[in-house]
C-alpha cells in the first residue's frame, strides 16, 4: 500500500538531518561551559550537573550529578583529543561538530539548521493540517485508546500489528509522536529562544517563563536528551519491526502489509 506522501518523506528526513547537526552542534556549544545550573546566574559552586578533569596526568573525567560525583573517564569529562593525547571537554570530539573545539563554528552550524528546523516543522504541519494527514496520523481513535494496555504489551513481546491494524499508526506511536510535536519540541525552541540576549530584550516573558536564562539551558539540555531517547527507540523499533520495509516506505512512499492469518483459519493435518 501507498503510506507516506512525499511531502511527510522529505519532512522526515529533512528532521533527521537537522536533529543529528542541531545534537553535535549543541554538544560543541555545551563544551565551551559543561555546567547547568538554574535560575538566571551561574553558581559555579553548586551547579545541577557538571563535566570535569582531575589535574592529575593523565586526568580524569568526572561528571557531577546533583552533588554525586562519577567517574566517567573517556566519555565526559576528559576524553582522547585530535592529537591521541587525554583532552578535557565534556563530551568527545566524535560526538560534537566541529570536532575540534570551536564554539563560533558550533553556533553557526546549530543556528542555521535550528532555522532550517523549525521552518521545516511548519512546512510539515501545514500540509498534514490542509491534507488532513495530521488528523489521521497522530489523533488516536476511541478504539485505540480502550486498547492502550494491548498496546504496551504488544509492544513488550515485540508483536507488531499486520493486516489492516499496520495500516495506520497504532496508539503509543501517536501519543509518542504528539507529546514530542505539541510539547517537546515546542518547548526545545522557545527554551533555546531564551538563550538569546536579544530575544529577551524583545519578548521579556521568555525569561520569566524559564525562570532564568540558565534555567532555559538546563530545560534545553535536558529535552535535547528526551528527544535522543526517542529517536533511540525509534530506530530500534525501526529494525525490529523491519528495517528494509520501513526504509522503503519512507523512501518511497509504498509500504507492504503482512496479511493477517487469523485462529480460526489454521487447521490440523488430517490424520492418517
Amino acid at each position: 500500500m501507498f503510506r507516506h506522501p512525499v511531502v511527510i518523506r522529505i519532512t522526515h528526513w529533512v528532521n533527521a538531518v537537522c536533529l543529528l547537526v542541531l545534537l553535535m552542534s549543541g554538544l560543541q556549544i555545551f563544551n565551551a561551559h559543561p555546567a547547568l545550573y538554574w535560575g538566571n546566574v551561574s553558581t559555579f559552586d553548586t551547579p545541577l550537573m557538571a563535566m570535569s578533569s582531575t589535574e592529575d596526568y593523565p586526568p580524569r573525567g568526572v561528571t557531577t550529578v546533583f552533588g554525586h560525583a562519577f567517574e566517567t573517564t573517556g566519555w565526559l569529562g576528559s576524553s582522547t583529543g585530535s592529537n591521541g593525547e587525554p583532552a578535557d571537554r565534556g563530551f568527545p570530539a566524535w560526538t560534537t561538530l566541529p570536532s575540534d573545539q570551536d564554539l563560533t563554528g558550533g553556533r553557526s552550524w546549530h543556528f542555521f539548521f535550528a532555522w532550517v528546523f523549525v521552518l521545516n516543522g511548519v512546512a510539515y504541519l501545514f500540509y498534514g493540517l490542509v491534507s488532513g494527514q495530521l488528523r489521521f496520523r497522530l489523533i488516536p481513535s476511541r478504539n485505540q485508546i480502550r486498547h492502550f494496555g494491548a498496546s504496551v504489551w504488544e509492544h513488550l513481546t515485540l508483536r507488531f500489528p499486520q493486516g489492516d491494524e499496520a495500516k495506520r499508526y497504532n496508539v503509543i506511536q501517536k501519543l509518542s509522536y504528539l507529546v514530542v510535536l505539541f510539547v517537546l519540541l515546542p518547548v526545545q525552541v522557545l527554551a533555546g529562544l531564551a538563550m538569546s540576549p536579544a530575544m529577551d530584550a524583545a519578548f521579556p516573558f521568555l525569561l520569566t517563563l524559564f525562570d532564568g536564562r540558565q534555567s532555559a539551558r538546563t530545560v534545553h539540555f535536558v529535552v535535547a536528551a528526551m528527544l535522543v531517547l526517542f529517536v533511540i527507540v525509534h530506530v530500534a523499533l525501526v529494525l525490529l519491526s523491519g528495517f528494509w520495509n520501513n526504509m522503503r516506505g519512507m523512501l518511497t512512499g509504498w509500504f507492504v502489509i503482512e496479511r493477517k492469518v487469523e485462529p480460526s483459519a489454521i487447521t490440523e493435518e488430517p490424520r492418517a
